[in-house]
This record gives C-alpha cells, sequence and structure tokens, in this order.
C-alpha cells in the first residue's frame, strides 16, 4: 500500500490535495492531520481517508508521528502545508513601524517552527525502498533575491528561514533517507482566505484555484529530478532562485 501524509489538511489547498490524491488514485490511502477533521471528506473517501487531530505543540506531533509508524513505513507523498500570512489581529507589514514582537513570533512560529518540527518528526517515518517527496508549502516572496518591493517583514523573513531550514534538512535526509526529496513549494496567488484581503492587486489570469494548484503540485511531484538536491519551485514548476 502507498500512503500520503498531508498536514494542515483543513486549508483550501491540501483538501484539494486529498482529493487529487485519492480520486486519482495516485496512492492507496491518506492520512490527514490538521486541528479538526472534515467530515465530508471523510465521507467520501471512507477508510482512504485517516484523519488525525493534532494540536501543533510539540509534544502533540511527536505523538502522532510515533503512531504512524509502521514496518512498512510505505509514505511516497508528504504535503506541508501549515501557513499564516494574516489574522484579524495581524497584517503584513508596510512599514518598519509596524513590525513588534509578538507578530514576529506569532508569524515564525506557524511559518517557520510548526513545518520543521514536522519534518524533523517525520524523517523515522520516510525511510523506506520507495521514493518519497515531501512539499512543504513556502512562498515566491521568501526569496531573497527576487525581494524587490520590500515590508511584508515578518511573511518573507519566516518563508526565508523556512527555506533555509529545507534545504538544510534536505542534505541530512539525504545521508539518513536516501529515498526523500524535499522541495519548497510556491502555489501562487490562491482563491483562499490567505489571499481573500489582496486578491484586488492580482492580474487576470494569475488567481487560481486550489484545485489548480493541487493538480499542479501532484503532477510536478511526480516527475522530480530525485538526484539534485532540495528545489525551491512555483505552481508551474519553474525554479525560484532561494
Amino acid at each position: 500500500m502507498t500512503r500520503a501524509i498531508v498536514v494542515g489538511a483543513n486549508s483550501s489547498i491540501a483538501q484539494s490535495v486529498i482529493e487529487q490524491l485519492l480520486s486519482g488514485q495516485v496512492v492507496e490511502q491518506v492520512t490527514a492531520i490538521s486541528r479538526d477533521t472534515n467530515s465530508q471528506l471523510q465521507e467520501k473517501f471512507g477508510s482512504s481517508l485517516r484523519w488525525v487531530c493534532c494540536d501543533y505543540s510539540e509534544e502533540a506531533m511527536k505523538e502522532v508521528c510515533v503512531n504512524l509508524r509502521s514496518p512498512e513505513n510505505d509514505f511516497s507523498h508528504v504535503f506541508i502545508c501549515n501557513g499564516l500570512l494574516h489574522t484579524e489581529q495581524i497584517a503584513p507589514e508596510k512599514r518598519l513601524e509596524d513590525i513588534n514582537t509578538e507578530k514576529l513570533q506569532t508569524v515564525f512560529h506557524a511559518n517557520t517552527i510548526v513545518p520543521m518540527l514536522w519534518l524533523a518528526n517525520l524523517a523515522p517515518l520516510l525511510r523506506s525502498k520507495i521514493d518519497c517527496t515531501v512539499a512543504v508549502f513556502s512562498a515566491r516572496v521568501g526569496s531573497i533575491e527576487d525581494n524587490r518591493s520590500g515590508g511584508w517583514y515578518a511573511y518573507r523573513a519566516s518563508k526565508s528561514a523556512l527555506n533555509m531550514l529545507i534545504k538544510t534538512a534536505s542534505i541530512e535526509y539525504r545521508r539518513r533517507a536516501p529515498n526523500v526529496k524535499l522541495i519548497a513549494f510556491h502555489p501562487g496567488t490562491t482563491d483562499t482566505q490567505l489571499s481573500k484581503p489582496f486578491q484586488s492587486n492580482v492580474p487576470e489570469g494569475k488567481l487560481f484555484t486550489p484545485n489548480f494548484v493541487a493538480s499542479s503540485l501532484v503532477g510536478i511531484m511526480e516527475n522530480l529530478d530525485r538526484e539534485s538536491g532540495a528545489e525551491f519551485l512555483d505552481w508551474a514548476g519553474t525554479p525560484i532562485t532561494w
């Protein structure tokens, strides 16, 4: 049996990923991890979809990963979809004066620390004879080279830090689990709650549906150069400078 793990499974893109994987028979079973279950998807896919609730505390993440261990460790796809751009209290900074400790800590925790803890705790599960690809959701604004407009300090920096952690983790993964390929994935501007306040600035044809992004990502994961190290790719499979 080939299986997949989808973390942050109640986001719009993650739900579309689950649909793509199971409806397209890419894998036989998906373990979805989120704070709450999705009864509609659970009912649709039955035993092919295993839903695990997690509050994203470090202890809970460790427990989830321990419980997922099996002799086969037959995971072929992992999606880490966690991310935070804004809340009712937090908006992307436009000026230096908008920066404060609480915002930085909150955004870094969601965008950098939580995904990295998943990468660390999942490592023992992913060592296998079968190829496994881990896609961690990043963002083009996390590219240091590509930063031409400034602003969005916490979000940019948290994604840049995440990219460094992905690239660093990939080096250790290649020693400990050479079957695993890591990618940082930029989904583009997608019609989700995360992008709602900023969609008016999106050029025509560049606001993607979650289904389009999920289909693109699953396709990209099937056609990677597995001999290269970690890659930073956009929704079209085009490399982004780190």
